[in-house]
């Protein structure tokens, strides 16, 4: 980040500031001070066309009000946001509630207890309750409309500083001792701080803040460090909570007197006084730090006593209460930002997530994806790419380099030891830097490998892919064999500061302010500079002949690295400085295309400079994301960030540097042939092609060509070859329109010239077919039907690309295209359309295997049966039978409901007899066509493999149906009290071990048996229960327990009844079985099913409309 003082506004009467507040939502300053000073002041709000421009926050005051109330002097403000009020209090113990009504403020409450002072209020996080703490130890806790919620008294301690936690369930107590006390929200003591920054320290000192970051904008990484507590001695503690064990220390070196975080908890601001060496008076600093520590800047404050301080709600401008003034500092920020291939890539926190949400927007679709990432560190871009470094997780000390294209999608991740502090990145390297040494890993991309390079990948980390050095070794450029990180982890007397580099060479900038220069990709020292300054950002131009410096103070300096001759020693070559310096810079860009140009951000203006000659500046305080082409494109990252959710296009601003103005200047008022002098003395390709398009636009092809070739435009050259050709002027001119994307216009002369085609040609390069079928409806013609069809595809595609199947099915209709056709109607689960579609289509149609498949996948088997064999692939359709047969077996294993998988047995089994008949159909049919026997003969045998197959699947149908057809009949015989019936139904069941599990058959036998009282039966089916290995030891001592109390009880005896019995018994399987009652049929007359071929008593049948098995229609 960088800081700047931009503004100092004077307190009338020379009344001198204690405190300050800013609020956060509506934009209000409040002030206080000696004599009952209170006002509130409010900046102008920027307008729309300022934000466009790009111009920095502005300074002027639009609001001003004093408010009486106060007679003493003014020392504690706080905002309450939520509900627009502002408290304040004096030293005589008067608190003053101000609520704001038609854009004032007004007295609301007063309360004045006339003991003691007050010194410290807060407002918890949702605004309903209001801490305050007052010097002799009372605390009273509020609501927001002004009643007491709870008082306590806390004796003997003095209190000078109040916090509440975020979740309001805290409070946080700072004495004058320097003690912090936790208490509940109801006021109850519960521990001590522990107060590790003042282990070891001795003398007197005091809070000089307790600040509590709520998390309302999220935090920059999980468990961040939010709850920050400060010493007059500069001491500082930052906590992740109240019980934090393990903190984060900081010494200042100065006397604060006031601590504040910025909105999103990414800054704490640390405001106090410096005793300095060579001066008597102390010096007004403002230190600023990361929630982990890490020094930021420091800001040098004019004046005497600085009192307070307060950051404006999108952290770029921060208020300072010095003496009897009030300072303005602007502040830019160093955003986790880059930008690579029309994207800009930007990261924000959400309080809604704990990770960091990373948006690649693509400015020229305007299309965003969003990406989450968690403890990201920093974004680098170049070309195409992206690298997010990351923490590879919260515990482990190690770290993440992700690879990116332009969309967010991961390409190569790359885990490292070391923390990449500083990342830059090349075409072909990305190096990654922390404070001693540096990793170099040269990535590559899917894309743009070769076969024979992708095989080679395995071997690529011996070729060096991926080296890393210590900052202290001289390089020899081998770095051959696996990564050592032990060296790394060595440590160094002189830290990394800065790095950057190009295809060439890789600077290290130093602390010292040595910058070593290694050579790429062999990464070998090849020399050393020395600077005057700490490097805070290194930059290199296009043809790394200069390098560019901004130190920690926002200094541009410059420095030629053309090489020289080398002293005597050879060592820490000094490059030549070049003279022109700059103050108050905080980014630069070099043009990727000329060495000499540059621009650079100078407070809130732009400067292009060309061979260290500035342009005039222009005012924006965008971020330079791109310079080529004389154009600078520039992204307002301060406003996209307000709603990073939602980035506006009107926040990414191009500015043409002056060159390119003057030449289209000279070009409109002075005509081709003066500006083309103009630009053959400051020759540029961007000029030429401005050149060549004003001469196109005037159809002078051979000034046009002139100045295609001298920026090496072939295409352009070719374009005016083929003008040249043309004899119709206004051809030409059409030609013309439709190369500077006039379209519209082109195509009004096409039309106007009765060149109907020629339009529709323009229509379809651009892909603009709904166009191109207004176009083809006005006219007529054979050739048009074609078009026709391929446009309504077209247009079909495109509804389909976006998932609109049903404005897709319309036009596939229109142009007769099925394959897509069956596609959508798929999609939109439109079964009835896919089946009319099939019959639509002549046999051994290619599409037909596709439907079918299509009816598979959705269990429709009976029409993908018929498919099937409309394309003569009768083992398909049989693969399709037994696909469904299979689906029974596994439903059956599941024990979903009985008469369920029945259906599936039966539907399989009809199927399988539906495709065995239309099999026996054709083959017929073929065998009548052939006119050899052997022929016939042959063709019938290769046939005979499939039916076989089909009667053999079609037999096991229908064994599981009759399986479960049973199973089902016997449980309602039983129910019914039919328990004769229910026996003989049972019984057969015993046939059907391989369908039904065993234990659900002999369970439902024993049952029968038992209530039939056959308890011979019954012991028989409890023996075999007791010998299924299936079951488990606690179930099979079950079934043994209850054989044991049932034939106790009753005998098992042998009852011999009539030969009916034995039949049953015999198992010899010749008598057919009576689907209506599972008896065996004894009579000669009997109903068989013309489907199934299963039988029924002939008395039955008389009670049935349909066959109790497979249900067809009784004849």
């Amino acid at each position: 980040m960088f800081i700047y003082l931009c503004k100092k506004i004077g307190v009338p009467g020379n009344v001198r500031l204690k405190c300050i507040s800013w609020n956060k939502t509506q934009g209000f300053l409040a002030c206080g001070g000696e004599d009952g000073l209170l006002k509130v002041l409010k900046l102008d709000t920027q307008s729309d066309e300022a934000k466009i421009k790009g111009i920095a926050s502005p300074n002027n005051i639009s609001v001003t009000q004093t408010l009486e109330g106060h007679s003493g002097f003014v020392q504690v403000v706080t905002w309450n946001e939520q509900y627009q009020k502002l408290t304040t209090s004096d030293q005589n113990g008067l608190i003053i509630v101000w609520m704001l009504y038609r854009g004032s403020w007004y007295e609301e409450m007063i309360n004045n207890r006339n003991k003691s002072v007050v010194r410290s209020m807060s407002w918890n996080a949702d605004g309903q309750k209001i801490c305050i703490v007052y010097e002799d130890g009372a605390v009273i806790v509020g609501s927001v409309d002004g009643n007491r919620i709870w008082g306590k008294d806390l004796k003997g301690s003095h209190l000078c500083h109040v916090a509440w936690s975020s979740d309001s369930r805290i409070l946080l107590f700072g004495m004058a001792n320097g003690e912090i006390h936790i208490y509940d929200s109801q006021g109850n003591f519960m521990v001590k701080m522990k107060l590790s920054c003042l282990v070891n320290l001795t003398g007197a000192f005091s809070i000089a803040g307790i600040q509590w970051y709520h998390g309302t904008q999220g935090y920059i990484e999980p468990n961040c460090p939010c709850l920050a507590v400060c010493y007059d001695n500069g001491r500082c503690q930052i906590m992740r909570d109240e019980n934090d064990y393990n903190p984060v220390l900081i010494d200042t070196g100065i006397n604060v007197v006031c601590v504040q975080w910025n909105s999103n908890g990414s800054v704490l601001a640390v405001a106090g006084s410096l005793k300095a060496a060579s001066q008597d008076k102390d010096v007004n600093v403002v230190q600023f730090y990361t929630p982990f520590g890490e020094h930021l800047r420091t800001l040098k404050v004019p004046g005497k006593q600085i009192s307070s301080l307060a950051w404006e709600r999108d952290g770029l401008k921060i208020a300072l209460a010095v003496d009897h003034y009030i300072y303005f500092a602007n502040i830019r920020p160093r955003y986790k930002w880059g930008y690579c291939s029309n994207t800009v890539v930007y990261a924000y926190t959400r309080a809604d997530r704990p990770e960091c949400c990373v948006v690649f927007w693509d400015t020229k679709n305007n299309e965003k994806h969003v990406k989450y990432v968690r403890s990201l560190i920093s974004i680098t871009t170049y070309g195409d790419f992206c690298v997010l470094a990351t923490k590879a997780d919260e515990n482990q000390p190690q770290y993440v380099l992700v690879l990116c294209n332009s969309i967010g999608t991961p390409l190569d991740p790359k885990y490292i030891d070391i923390e990449p502090l500083f990342v830059t990145m090349t075409k072909t390297h990305v190096i990654a830097a922390c404070k001693d040494a540096f990793y170099v890993w040269q990535y590559r991309v899917a894309k743009k490998l070769t076969a024979m390079e992708i095989n080679q990948l395995a071997r690529t980390r011996k070729e060096g892919r991926e080296r890393i050095y210590h900052i202290d070794d001289t390089s020899s450029g081998s770095g051959d064999g696996p990564l050592d990180y032990s060296r790394a982890f060595e440590g160094t007397r002189d830290p990394i500061c800065a790095i950057t580099a190009s295809d060439k060479i890789l600077l290290v900038g130093r602390e010292s302010g040595i910058i070593q220069r290694y050579s790429l990709p062999c990464v070998a020292v090849v020399q050393s500079y020395t600077l005057d300054c700490r490097a805070y950002q290194l930059s290199l131009n296009c043809n790394s002949s200069r390098l560019a410096i901004i130190d920690l103070s926002g200094v541009l300096t410059f420095l030629e690295l053309d090489p020289r001759a080398a002293d005597s020693t050879g060592q820490q070559e000094r490059g030549e400085q070049l003279k022109l310096e700059r103050k108050d810079v905080w980014d630069m860009k070099w043009a990727r295309d000329n060495p000499d140009l540059f621009a650079m951000m100078e407070k809130t203006r732009m400067y292009v400079f060309r061979n260290l000659d500035p342009e005039e500046p222009i005012q924006t305080s965008g971020y330079i994301c791109n310079f080529e082409d004389l154009e600078i494109k520039s992204v307002l990252l301060d406003e996209i960030l307000k709603n990073p959710e939602h980035p506006n296009k009107d926040y990414i601003i191009n500015f043409e540097i002056r060159s390119l103005r003057d030449s289209r200047a000279l070009i409109e008022k002075v005509g081709i042939e003066e500006s083309s002098q103009f630009i053959e003395d400051n020759p540029h390709p961007r000029l030429w092609r401005l050149l060549a398009e004003a001469a196109l636009q005037k159809l002078d092809l051979q000034t046009a060509e002139q100045a295609f070739v001298r920026c090496k435009d072939y295409q352009g050259i070719k374009f005016v070859k083929r003008l040249g050709n043309l004899q119709s002027e206004s051809m030409k001119q059409a030609e013309v329109a439709a190369y500077f994307s006039r379209f519209e216009e082109a195509e009004r002369m096409y039309l106007d010239m009765d060149r109907r085609d020629l339009a529709i040609g323009l229509r379809i390069k651009l892909g603009d077919w709904f166009r191109v079928l207004q176009l083809l409806k006005t006219g007529s013609g054979d050739s048009d039907d074609a078009l026709l069809e391929q446009a309504h595809n077209a247009i079909g595609d495109y509804f389909a690309d976006r998932q609109k199947w049903l404005n897709a099915v319309q036009y596939y209709v229109q142009g007769q295209n099925q394959e897509r056709l069956a596609e959508c109607y798929y999609m939109l689960e439109d079964y009835q359309g896919l089946e009319n579609l099939a019959n639509s289509l002549p046999e051994n149609h290619k599409l037909l295997p596709d439907i079918a498949y299509m009816f598979v996948r959705v269990g429709m088997c009976e029409q993908a049966v018929s498919a099937f064999l409309k394309c003569n692939r009768p083992k398909d359709a049989v693969d399709t039978c037994v696909h469904l047969n299979q689906i029974a077996d596994e439903e059956s294993k599941k024990r979903t409901k009985p008469l369920r998988v029945k259906k599936l047995y039966v539907l399989s089994a009809l199927l399988m007899e539906q495709c065995h008949e239309q099999m026996q159909n054709a083959q017929r049919g073929k065998v009548k066509e052939k006119s050899s026997e052997s022929a016939s003969a042959l063709a019938g045998l290769l046939e005979e493999d499939v039916l076989s197959s089909t009667n053999r699947f079609a037999d096991n149908a229908w064994r599981g149906a009759e399986a479960y057809h049973f199973f089902i009949l016997a449980q309602k015989q039983l129910y019914k009290g039919s328990v004769d019936a229910a026996l003989k139904t049972a019984l057969h069941l015993r046939d059907y071990e391989d369908i039904i599990p065993a234990v659900e058959i002999y369970s439902l036998l024993a049952l029968c048996a038992c209530a039939n009282r056959a308890f011979d039966t019954c012991s028989k089916a409890f023996v075999k229960l007791e010998s299924l290995e299936t079951l488990k030891p606690e179930q099979r001592q079950q079934y043994e327990d209850l054989a044991l109390e049932i034939f106790t009880r009753y005998r098992p005896k042998c009852n011999k009844k009539p030969d009916l019995d034995d039949v049953l018994e015999s198992g010899d399987g010749k008598l057919p079985v009576c689907v209506a009652t599972g008896a065996p049929i004894l009579e000669y007359r009997f109903w068989m099913c013309s489907v199934c071929k299963h039988c029924m008593k002939a008395k039955e049948a008389g009670h049935y409309n349909a066959c109790p098995l497979c249900h067809s229609t009784v004849s």
